[in-house]
């Protein structure tokens, strides 16, 4: 899912309609979380919130939607609750009544980008002390709505979007067929306030820890490694990055897990080795992990995030798994208790802060793709680093904020720029391209312009192959963009130690309705070099394709061959594929 901020965020023109529900008074006092507090004791300011955008694919009547929006208020709780600044300044959290309003139009101003307009709405009507503090927008176009999403940032975090946007979807649904938009109960946010409170405090070795780590920081909360300008708040610089895409991240993933560690714990051995490369220092950082320690709160929304300290000295993969779990551990205690020492969060200007989140492990799914979802951020002022990583089907992506000084726009920029080359390289030399075969080994990989004549050479070399072989180089070229501009196909080369080219196939991932909804892998073209073969290396390129069909959802490979080819029907066969279907082929 796209990572961005309101300023980046990709958009259509069109009217946009905001929905205003009523409010009614403060009612039943509600626990304040100790993020809460810190974050809404601030007062209210602009940019304050987080939103999810996402894209319905025809119109949608707008009392249609907003019954929908409706039912999903009256399933969280904290969407049905605002703050009230206390008479000694302390934010209040009560109750409130929520019921129907109407949709209002937000002008667009002559030469007004809509993401400005949008901002402004959003930066009114989701701070802290607003009542509610969240809003539902529209971007109505003639093929169908953008859908924005935002609230303050004391209501939500990111898995909490990714439910509301479900919950909509499946209270919409519900109105679109004539059925009352009801979704089932679930815990409020409250409630897990409540019980967080009730934990144990913290072990002594728990204290100890926080308070090695942040005395290591200058007994505040860790800051970037390096200089980032005077230490007041400037203008934001956003950066989003496509860092590895869907073969890069499974590659990536297959190098953690033969390492015996996290795809999480790889990213930080990488960072803490960019550190201490450009730095000199260990990789420190707040790091921020979640508090739905139990099922029952996956379906909640709410702000079940808190805060706890990366530190992280040694880039061995294992250590830095190890400096993960600590701070997981460091982050499952009552926080206000933990920092009661310091009175607070210790925060100071240059703060750095990593958070991640592996879309693919939460049990809230939706059709990110489909919908076109993106994550946005507010635009604001800042003297610190944040960076956002985001793990999902297409790849890992990242989102980093930092000031816009000269300083930080060179340091920070030439850090993300290592890491970036750092989580690359792992990739490609990960143990998920190679083919150990005795004491051979090869490396698979997506082809390069470059070695089109080498694979038109493969494909020629065999008595059928010579007959239909032997275009026009700059066929097979034209042919070879095509491929390669649709990410569905992955033409891959297998080198060996010596980087010839000793094999290729196509493979091609097609989603369909049949076999209730089997997605399927394709293999076509595959090839070895004749001084390879009977040497294993077949067989390993088709189990590597298996891989990366099932790491692409596949559930069924399928292969076409000539009838002629008698050694290659046994050759799939053994490989355990069943001979069960006529193929036919016509010339256009």
């Amino acid at each position: 899912m796209r990572l961005t901020n309101v300023a980046h965020l990709r958009l259509p023109f069109g009217r946009l309609l905001g929905y205003d529900v009523t409010v009614g008074r403060p009612g039943r006092a509600l626990p304040v979380s100790f993020d809460q507090r810190r974050h809404v004791a601030a007062g209210d300011r602009a940019g304050s919130w987080m939103a999810l955008s996402f894209k319905l694919s025809e119109p949608v009547p707008s009392d249609e939607l907003a019954a929908a929006w409706l039912a999903v208020i009256a399933r969280h709780g904290t969407l049905r609750s605002v703050f009230v600044a206390g008479d000694d300044g302390e934010p209040r959290l009560h109750e409130v009544e929520i019921g129907a309003g109407g949709w209002m139009e937000h002008p667009i101003a002559p030469g007004q980008a809509v993401n400005d307009a949008l901002r402004d709405v959003l930066d009114a009507a989701c701070s802290p002390y607003s009542r509610p503090s969240h809003r539902l927008c529209v971007l109505e176009t003639a093929v169908g709505p953008t859908v924005v999403v935002a609230a303050d940032h004391s209501h939500v975090d990111m898995w909490s979007m990714l439910v509301i946007v479900r919950d909509l979807l499946s209270a919409l649904t519900a109105v679109r067929q004539g059925r009352a938009p009801s979704l089932p109960p679930t815990p409020a946010f409250a409630e897990h306030t409540s019980a967080l409170r009730d934990r144990p405090p913290a072990p002594d070795d728990v204290r100890r820890r926080w308070a090695e780590v942040l005395a290591a920081s200058g007994d505040v909360m860790p800051r970037f490694p390096l200089p980032l300008g005077t230490a007041t708040l400037h203008r934001e610089r956003v950066e989003v990055r496509d860092v590895l895409d869907v073969d890069d991240s499974a590659a990536f993933s297959a190098q953690a897990r033969d390492d015996g560690v996290s795809t999480l714990a790889l990213v930080v051995a990488a960072m803490t080795d960019v550190t201490r490369e450009l730095a000199g220092t260990p990789l420190r950082a707040v790091f921020p992990v979640h508090s739905r320690y139990d099922a029952n709160w996956h379906d909640s929304v709410g702000w079940f995030i808190t805060n706890s300290v990366l530190e992280s000295a040694d880039p061995d993969p294992r250590v830095s798994a190890e400096a993960v779990k600590e701070a997981v551990r460091m982050g499952s205690w009552p926080l206000e208790d933990v920092l009661r020492p310091w009175g607070g969060m210790p925060e100071a200007p240059g703060m750095f802060a990593i958070s991640w989140l592996d879309l693919r492990r939460l049990p809230v799914r939706v059709d990110a793709t489909g919908l076109e979802a993106q994550y946005v951020g507010a635009t604001i002022r800042t003297d610190g680093v944040m960076l956002w990583f985001i793990l999902d089907e297409s790849g890992l992506h990242l989102r980093c904020r930092y000031p816009d000084t000269p300083e930080a726009r060179r340091n920070v920029g030439a850090w993300l720029d290592t890491l970036v080359a750092h989580l690359c390289s792992r990739a490609r030399a990960s143990v998920g391209g190679r083919l150990r075969l005795g004491d051979r080994t090869y490396r698979v990989q997506r082809a390069g312009r470059a070695d089109v004549p080498a694979l038109v050479a493969l494909l020629a070399d065999d008595e059928i192959g010579r007959t239909r072989e032997g275009a026009e180089l700059a066929r097979y070229e034209e042919a070879y963009d095509a491929v390669t501009r649709d990410s569905s196909h992955y033409l891959a080369v297998v080198r060996d130690e010596d980087d010839r080219i000793v094999g290729t196939m196509q493979l091609t991932i097609i989603p369909g309705l049949s076999r209730g909804g089997t997605t399927r892998l394709q293999i076509e073209g595959v090839r070895v070099a004749a001084p390879e073969r009977s040497r294993g290396v077949g067989t390993a390129m088709l189990e590597w394709a298996h891989d990366h069909g099932r790491h692409r959802g596949a559930t069924l490979a399928q292969v076409t061959t000539d009838r002629t080819r008698e050694r290659a029907h046994a050759f799939y066969t053994r490989l355990g594929y069943e001979n069960s279907h006529v193929g036919f082929k016509r010339e256009l």
